[in-house]
């Protein structure tokens, strides 16, 4: 007899596979409108995102990946 939980987490697993795989895939601008969207719904004021590709050194917050993961959003306070 299996463990129910193990079979749980299986499902658990399999089924955000997509979600993950849609969200890397975005394009950049788009999360970025989202990012910012949330943002300016919170009340933050005097800030800014920038793409940059996902290797590059920043002393920036990065609050998302795009494009497959080859660039990144960071946020910087102004």
């Amino acid at each position: 007899m299996r463990h129910p939980y193990c079979l749980l987490a299986v499902s658990l697993t399999l089924l955000s596979i997509p979600v993950v795989t849609q969200a890397g895939g975005k394009s950049c601008e788009a999360l970025k409108s989202e990012i910012a969207a949330k943002l300016d719904a919170k009340g933050v004021k005097a800030y800014s995102l920038e793409i940059v590709p996902a290797d590059a050194a920043s002393n920036s917050r990065e609050v998302g990946r795009c494009e497959g993961g080859t660039k990144k959003i960071v946020y910087t306070r102004a």
